[in-house]
């Protein structure tokens, strides 16, 4: 297999850095006297500069640059961040990230717009206290008269090659201040059969002559202080080389190898583009310490592509269903060795199932950040001050759950701002804050994630809903319908509420897909909602789309199986049940729950069992029981998808293989019990007449 395109893992890190980023300028909005934030953006965006010069990226680097440039005040505490300043900003970010991803499309004119703006935004109102200081400033003398001095010595961690950063650069950066006698120390690097191509091991001796304070010198190391040991010290009445070319070595005699000093090299005050390879022989060569290189080489983390994640789950599919099939040979069979092997298999197989399963298991955090734009933007264009709140970050969720789990959760939010939180004269004439509040959270249940959508805003208006689905023909005028029926129409395709059509909303198209898409991850979606005080939207997902738990049902001569977390309780059907078949409803500790013949409709032959049994199922509010011959028991489901001829069958989801090589159908939750609700309108509607 061919190696990954390095210009396609920049592209990685830098989708990685640019979360960073954006987040680090969203907090900025909220908390502007952060020094953290903005040295968490300031580092993101040199990481960005360094690594987009190396993969070719100039254009990438030469804007970044000048973003630094112009937010440098920010970083220097002259000035505050305001919501106009993390707009641009902001702006400058997805300037960026379109010179990587497609930088044929760039315009030049749209990043100059967006630099003219940050500069705009960072000069006025300069403080009096930084003109007075630049004035007072010392100025440096000609080459070769005394001037404040400064000397230091730098020592690198051996990895920080490896994390992008090159200390030339920073030796560069540091010449900018002023003229510098920098000498290599090598006294640490090993013999050639033992170095690390990727390690550092040179140390440096500097000699820096400016008028410079030691915050100035501090800032040159800034992204590097945690792979950095500096020593700093000043001296006094040092006479200041002459500027020399960039590593120019010192025109002296070579002397012998045992003796020969580390070559000195000078850096002047501005860098020219040339440099010279320097070549220096180390005067010792100490033992290396294996045991710390093994620490400095371990990897916390590995980069492996999707598709290798989705086959190794494939195959781990295909070695529960021959495990299944094993067990169920042993135990038709009196060889104990057999039996023992198929236990100790199946322990195997189990164990890899759920390290397999952990592997493709990613922080839902990691999608919730992408939101915090939408909401900044949305709540800039609408004109309502909204705070967003988030929770339960860590929750973990198969990666494919995550990727479906993007588009919904950006219709119900951006319906709860457009929606749901009202206007600021709406908001302070019902004595509300004049700031809304989003709320996005997940957390564990069982064998479920519940991610919740919830505003502070006015509530669904139930009355407009059923005046819409009225006009609408969806209900006949004067039904009887429960609240939480009516908010069901609000996932039918075409409805909406809205009384005009915007960029936002207001064509009903969003909720149903909403509904949809969740349905095609075997979840739910529920709504509450108090007047005046807020909507909750509750997203009820599975934890993995691949292998599931289920209850493994016989009907008939077929066997089905049902997803278990959508399984409340196993109940006998009684005589009493029996002859009310016209009625279909079961009494279950005083409350009535319909319930459906799994027989007739699968149109099972033969006669059913004498003692049948009955399935309680829900999916939010609403109960169903399903009728089946027999409950044959827990059952781990390999999920196979149906192919394109099956599509039509809607009452099913998918299929699994048995341990004994046959198939069983996965019944689809959803679809029985939106089935199940219209067999009781009909009878409603059958006993009105």
């Amino acid at each position: 297999m061919s190696a990954m395109d390095p210009t396609e893992i920049f592209r990685q890190e830098a989708s990685e850095l640019f979360e960073v980023l954006e987040g680090a300028l969203l907090d900025l909005g909220q908390r502007p006297d952060d020094r953290e934030l903005v040295d968490s953006a300031f580092r993101a965006l040199h990481t960005i500069k360094g690594s987009g010069a190396m993969f070719g990226f100039d254009k990438v680097a030469s804007f970044t640059h000048e973003f630094e440039t112009a937010f440098d005040r920010v970083r220097k505490g002259e000035i505050k961040p305001t919501q106009e300043l993390i707009s641009v900003a902001l702006a400058a970010k997805d300037y960026i990230r379109a010179l990587i991803e497609d930088p044929q499309s760039t315009d030049d004119v749209i990043g100059e717009a967006i630099l003219d703006d940050l500069k705009r935004f960072v000069s006025f109102d300069q403080p009096a206290a930084a003109v007075v200081e630049i004035a007072e400033a010392p100025p440096l003398a000609p080459g070769g008269s005394k001037q404040a001095s400064w000397h230091l010595y730098l020592e690198f961690e051996s990895h920080i090659l490896r994390n992008g950063s090159n200390p030339l650069d920073l030796l560069e950066d540091l010449c900018k201040l002023g003229p510098c006698f920098v000498v290599p120390v090598t006294d640490g690097i090993p013999f050639l059969d033992e170095m690390e191509p990727e390690d550092c091991y040179l140390k440096w001796d500097v000699k820096l002559h400016a008028a410079c304070d030691k915050d100035a010198i501090d800032d040159v190391f800034m992204f590097v202080q945690d792979e950095l040991k500096l020593t700093l010290s000043p001296l006094e009445h040092v006479e200041a080389p002459a500027p020399a070319p960039l590593f120019q070595l010192l025109d002296e005699e070579p002397a012998p190898m045992a003796e020969m000093p580390a070559p000195p090299v000078e850096l002047p005050a501005a860098p020219v583009a040339e440099q010279p390879v320097v070549k220096t022989e180390p005067k010792s060569r100490p033992e290396p310490k294996p045991e710390a290189k093994r620490e400095e080489r371990g990897i916390a983390t590995v980069r492996v592509q999707a598709e290798r994640l989705d086959e190794l789950m494939d195959r781990v599919g295909e070695l529960v269903i021959a495990q299944a099939r094993l067990t169920q040979l042993a135990a038709s069979g009196s060889d104990l060795s057999i039996k023992m092997i198929a236990e100790e298999i199946e322990r195997l197989a189990s164990s890899l199932r759920d390290t397999t399963m952990g592997a493709r298991m990613v922080p839902i955090g990691s999608l919730f950040g992408r939101f915090r734009r939408l909401v900044h933007d949305l709540s800039r264009d609408l004109s309502k001050p909204v705070e967003f709140v988030t929770s339960g970050e860590d929750t973990e969720l198969d990666k494919t759950m995550i990727e479906c789990l993007a588009d919904p959760l950006v219709h119900l939010i951006r319906n709860a701002i457009d929606h749901g939180i009202e206007d600021n004269a709406t908001r302070a004439a019902n004595g509300k804050t004049e700031q809304g509040r989003i709320e996005l959270a997940a957390v564990h249940s069982g064998a479920q994630v519940l991610v919740t959508v919830k505003d502070n805003g006015g509530g669904l208006n139930t009355a407009r809903i059923r005046a819409k689905a009225e006009e609408q023909g969806l209900i006949a005028a004067g039904a009887v319908l429960t609240d939480h029926e009516i908010h069901q129409f609000l996932f039918h395709p075409g409805f909406s509420t809205a009384q005009t059509i915007s960029a936002l909303s207001g064509r009903g198209v969003g909720m149903d897909v909403v509904k949809r898409t969740i349905e095609n991850m075997r979840g739910s979606i529920d709504l509450s909602t108090r007047p005046g005080q807020g909507t909750t939207v509750t997203l009820r997902l599975p934890l993995t789309l691949a292998i599931i738990e289920g209850l493994l049902i016989r009907v008939g001569e077929g066997r089905y199986i049902i997803p278990l977390p959508a399984v409340e309780e196993c109940v006998e059907l009684t005589a009493e049940d029996e002859r009310s078949r016209g009625r279909n409803f079961l009494n279950v500790r005083g409350n009535l729950v319909p319930f459906l013949r799994l027989r007739e409709i699968m149109s099972s032959s033969g006669s059913p069992d004498k003692h049948q049994k009955t399935i309680i199922i829900s999916t939010g509010e609403t109960r169903v029981g399903l009728v089946a011959d027999q409950i044959i028991g827990n059952h781990q489901t390999v999920i196979k998808s149906l192919s394109k001829l099956h599509s039509d069958v809607t009452i099913f989801s998918g299929a699994t293989i048995l341990g004994d090589g046959t198939a069983a159908l996965i019944l689809d939750v959803a679809q029985l019990v939106a089935m199940a609700q219209s067999k009781v309108e009909k009878q409603h509607i059958s006993e009105a007449a």
